[in-house]
């Protein structure tokens, strides 16, 4: 896809050439894009996958790039003006500019201290930045770009222009899911991102997928499920992020890394240069140590959970219920409280916000009538692997350092329930 207002390419390794118009590259430009680079997409993961070492600013030029192909559909192509299609790619492109360093690790600290999320960062950004100057001459309404950067701009009856960037099958995770995997070497899906794209359409204001692509529906649910075991919820990957929090956690109150007022000063946070802050500061210097000889955290019990049970559902939703097993997992086994780490997909010190393994949400599908009517449908109904998977499921890990690993596993396995041998960790 060439856009009108043609400027040149980047080529991009998944999609190829990405076209972009002079304003577009007049965005990427500003510092809050560039800063991106400095932003592992996946981090934690380079410990399990060394390849990858890949950053949200290459996701956000894929964001943008398929978003454009979302408008080129001609079901939706002859629906949006000229204005549209430039505020559309322009957001997609700008949303994620509001992650914090080692991205989704850093939320904890954005929830925790100043109750917002990097969403909320990514608006503000647009709004108070050099961003917005851009934007204004430009001819774009930097408030507008910020809603529909986050899928916020509620504008009526255009539900469907926040959809393209966030939904059950938004641009973003479609062009996550093949970054993802493609730069980790875990393939553990094909998607048809294209054969997706061309079967939306909008009913009434929303997005619905035909159910002629029931098929790479089908591969998007589950690649998105296989990638959440393989890759986002890894056991080493995982490990490597809970030391992150850790130690941002530790060092928070000498580096003030909450204690920022304006957007400049937020952004000069980045991968580069808390990680130099976090390897400085007393309070944490012996956590990124371990992380640089890779001394990790060790799993001392898993268990995959797909029953509904009062307990199970205790542990995976609320705080208080986990550190109360936490407790008691520390007392029989004779450690200290902080020696037993207990994770799942919610917990707030890491949250994965891409978890929906317990999602019942519906994704809109719809028939095509002999006239061409549209006619919406239930998926659940159309596909069982849908109903299958969009059931309970759940992992639940505890953690440790390597000496207490033992008495840990031990200690969870009489609190927990005894874990099968063939399903125990082995390295």
């Amino acid at each position: 896809m060439v856009p009108k207002a043609y400027w040149g390419e980047i080529k991009d390794p998944v999609h190829g050439y990405v076209y972009i118009t002079e304003a577009e590259k007049n965005i990427i430009d500003t510092y809050p894009m560039q800063r991106l680079r400095r932003l592992r997409q996946l981090a934690g993961s380079e410990y399990v996958y060394p390849g990858a070492n890949h950053t949200r600013f290459e996701h956000c030029l894929g964001v943008m790039y398929l978003a454009g192909h979302v408008l080129e559909n001609p079901n939706i192509s002859r629906i949006v003006n000229d204005e549209e299609v430039d505020m559309c790619r322009i957001s997609a492109l700008l949303h994620d500019c509001g992650h914090g360093p080692f991205s989704h690790v850093f939320e904890h600290l954005l929830i925790k201290d100043l109750k917002k999320t990097h969403e909320d960062i990514t608006s503000w950004i647009i709004e108070k930045s050099e961003v917005s100057d851009k934007l204004s001459k430009m001819g774009f309404n930097a408030k507008e770009v910020a809603g529909l950067s986050v899928g916020k701009l509620h504008k009526k009856d255009r539900a469907f222009l926040d959809q393209i960037i966030s939904s059950a099958v938004d641009v973003d995770k479609q062009d996550f899911i093949v970054r993802d995997t493609y730069h980790t070497g875990a393939e553990y899906g094909f998607i048809d991102v294209y054969r997706l794209i061309h079967a939306l359409d909008v009913l009434g204001e929303n997005l619905a997928v035909e159910l002629g692509a029931l098929s790479a529906l089908e591969a998007f649910v589950i690649a998105r499920i296989e990638s959440f075991k393989s890759i986002y919820f890894h056991r080493v990957g995982r490990a490597a992020q809970i030391m992150l929090a850790t130690a941002m956690d530790k060092a928070n109150e000498e580096l003030g890394l909450t204690a920022f007022k304006t957007p400049e000063e937020y952004m000069a946070l980045d991968d580069y240069t808390v990680w130099a802050s976090l390897r400085k500061c007393k309070a944490s210097n012996e956590i990124i140590s371990n992380l640089e000889n890779r001394r990790m955290l060790k799993c001392a019990y898993e268990r995959t959970f797909y029953e509904k049970d009062a307990m199970i559902s205790n542990l995976f939703g609320r705080e208080a219920y986990r550190l109360q097993v936490q407790s008691e997992i520390a007392k029989e086994a004779g450690v200290e409280l902080d020696s037993v780490i207990i994770d799942v997909p919610t917990v707030p010190s890491v949250p994965y916000h891409h978890a929906v393994l317990m999602e019942s949400t519906e994704i809109p599908v719809f028939t095509r009538g002999p006239g061409g009517e549209k006619k919406l449908q239930r998926l659940s109904e159309s596909s069982k692997i849908f109903e299958t998977l969009k059931g309970f499921m759940n992992i639940l890990r505890v953690y440790t350092d390597e000496a207490n690993r033992e008495k840990i596993e031990k200690a969870t396995g009489k609190i927990l329930g005894k874990i099968s041998s063939t399903a125990k960790i082995s390295f």
